[in-house]
């Protein structure tokens, strides 16, 4: 009967991870075999760089591939989400080394420790490009980043020692254990020996040290902890049920189901909550859909006859290479460029039109689980928040007289402010209130950006040249960094380093104790965000010049969300792709409508 069971597990693996897509009969994904010793995938195929030492250190620090064999639905779930993005972000990237290289390196390798932690505990490079780092570096916050950790931490600035071994050693996580010790003697060698209960992988502590970070100078990048404790929902929630629960962003119980779908646990009396490892957010990724979110079959490209060899792995410099937007792959590109009409000098890995049709199944994949990602950050945002209104505050309206009205902007959510997580230059939440003549004109707009997609306050670069007004009603969430410098008063900057100060510029720790400016000196942030359960009027005038004629107007609104303004991203150097791409994933949410009467 053991030996059945087995076979049948082995089995229903074969069938998961060995996909076939046959198009014209010639493409053909490579089945995925489990390698001899699970990790040993240390620098990615291809890489000219070979450390000696890796293979041997990669096997202490399984990849997620590995335990997506067993946990087909976690490792599912969480391949697109923002805790698997954290190192291969080209945006952090970009970051990263701006604040370094503005700080003469005294920054190090502070960043990294949460979104690279595996990487880092490996003595990786911090500069180390993604395809010079080990597989289960690239994955971010990967699966031994949460459970493979067996102590207690509280503010540890992301500070945690992850337990090194290979997959059969010991996990750390909410349930007993006993799951997997009802099997281990079965499929010894293979899976972990035992499952050890770790009661603050269930707690709002456990989250801390990467989510509650407070950089040299002592100004608090996320705060997320902080207005979590001083909020309603730190008396009876904890974040994993609203971030990894039934409903996304919604206190609502787990669903059922077992951490392994194909293996019946014997004597199991009751089925174990489902914990959902898509940790629903409101981020999003920027990332070429060939690398992001990861895919067991993105450098397993081959075509079906090749004599083995052939076709070499797919690296993340090939897939850089890959222009999806222009079609390759697909039919109607691959039809035009046989019959000449179209031209490309296709790099060398992308010359053969099997490989490409074989990367586009692969593009195809990865944004149908974008997709997928960009509902659930719709729903985080549409259950945190509410907008009410509109409210007049005249009477009737009459052509030639200003139109006065507000609406109410509510956080609905009990656990922290909105938006939360790193403040100061990046998150954005904007109104966008637009007014429409009877003759469909646009003729008043509140919220509107410039051509980059900058909203337009201050930062705006075509507002700082006088090619766009400056929104004077702009209602936006959006915290901002003030510092004080040797000209002038404060200033709102796009990182709290004080550049007129020092020559040369560090991020160091503050001379004085914070606690008696309650901010570091010459640097605070001035929080705009909404807290818990808090509502805010966004109030606006329509000039009576623009009400030129009586007539049926309609007030349209929306509320606007993007991870980085563009100014930001120019500011660290980013490409015009990942310019594109943040504009892409801009959400619209709570949009609606109201007809006025003019007379």
């Amino acid at each position: 009967m053991v030996a059945l069971l087995r076979l049948v597990f082995m089995a229903v693996l074969a069938v998961l991870f060995c996909s076939c897509f046959v198009g014209d009969g010639s493409v053909l994904y490579a089945a995925r075999v489990k390698p001899a010793v699970p990790g040993a995938g240390a620098r990615e195929a291809g890489s000219t760089e070979a450390d000696p030492h890796a293979k041997v250190l990669a096997q202490q620090y399984p990849s997620a591939t590995d335990c997506g064999f067993c946990h087909q639905q976690i490792y599912d779930e969480w391949k697109s989400s923002n805790h698997a993005y954290a190192s291969i972000s080209p945006m952090f990237h970009k970051f990263e080394q701006k604040i370094n290289d503005l700080s003469q390196g005294t920054v190090g390798y502070f960043c990294m420790r949460c979104h690279g932690s595996v990487g880092t505990t490996m003595k990786e490079r911090r500069d180390l490009p993604l395809w010079e780092r080990a597989d289960v570096s690239r994955e971010g916050v990967t699966c031994i980043t949460c459970h493979r950790v067996a102590e207690t931490y509280q503010k540890v600035n992301g500070e945690r020692r992850i337990e090194p071994g290979d997959i059969t050693n010991p996990v750390y996580g909410p349930l007993s254990g006993e799951g997997v010790a009802s099997v281990a003697g079965d499929l010894k060698g293979t899976i972990h020996e035992k499952g050890v209960h770790f009661q603050q992988i269930s707690e709002s502590e456990f989250c801390v040290s990467c989510h509650q970070v407070a950089v040299h100078p002592g100004i608090k990048l996320e705060i997320v902890w902080d207005q979590y404790r001083a909020a309603p929902a730190a008396k009876n929630t904890t974040c994993q049920e609203c971030h990894m629960g039934a409903v996304p962003g919604v206190k609502s119980g787990y669903p059922s189901g077992p951490a392994v779908q194909d293996i019946e646990v014997p004597g199991r009396k009751e089925v174990p909550k489902h914990h959902n490892h898509a940790f629903y957010g409101p981020g999003y990724p920027i990332a070429h859909p060939g690398i992001f979110p990861h895919n067991l079959h993105g450098a397993d490209l081959k075509v079906k006859g090749a004599p083995e060899g052939e076709w070499p792995a797919v690296t993340t410099q090939d897939w850089l290479k890959f222009d999806y937007r222009a079609g390759w792959g697909t039919p109607l590109f691959e039809e035009r460029v046989k019959a000449g009409q179209v031209q490309v000098a296709f790099p060398s890995m992308w010359s053969h039109p099997d490989k490409r049709r074989a990367a586009a199944l692969v593009i195809d994949e990865n944004v149908e689980e974008l997709k997928k990602k960009r509902e659930l950050r719709r729903k985080v945002m549409e259950n945190g928040s509410e907008v009410l209104g509109p409210v007049f505050h005249d009477g009737s309206v009459r052509a030639g007289q200003p139109l006065r009205f507000h609406y109410t902007v509510v956080n609905k959510n009990p656990g922290h402010n909105l938006p939360s997580g790193s403040l100061g230059a990046q998150p954005e939440l904007w109104l966008n209130v637009c007014l429409i003549d009877p003759d469909g004109n646009n003729v008043w707009e509140s919220g509107y950006v410039d051509k980059n997609g900058d909203v337009c306050d201050l930062h705006s670069l075509e507002v700082a040249k006088g090619r766009i007004p400056h929104d004077d009603q702009l209602f936006n969430l959006q915290t901002k960094f003030l510092t004080t410098n040797v000209k002038g008063t404060d200033r709102e900057v796009y990182l709290p380093v004080n550049m007129d100060i020092d020559q040369i510029p560090f991020i160091r720790p503050a001379g004085n104790p914070i606690s008696v400016m309650n901010h570091p000196p010459f640097i605070r942030m001035e929080s705009r965000s909404l807290p818990p359960l808090a509502t805010r009027d966004a109030k606006y005038t329509v000039p009576g010049r623009l009400l030129k004629k009586p007539g049926k107007y309609t007030l349209w609104v929306r509320m606007r969300s993007r991870a980085e303004p563009i100014y930001f991203m120019r500011f660290v150097g980013a490409t015009e792709e990942m310019e594109r791409r943040m504009n892409e994933w801009i959400l619209d949410y709570h949009v609606s409508s109201k007809e006025i009467e003019v007379r």
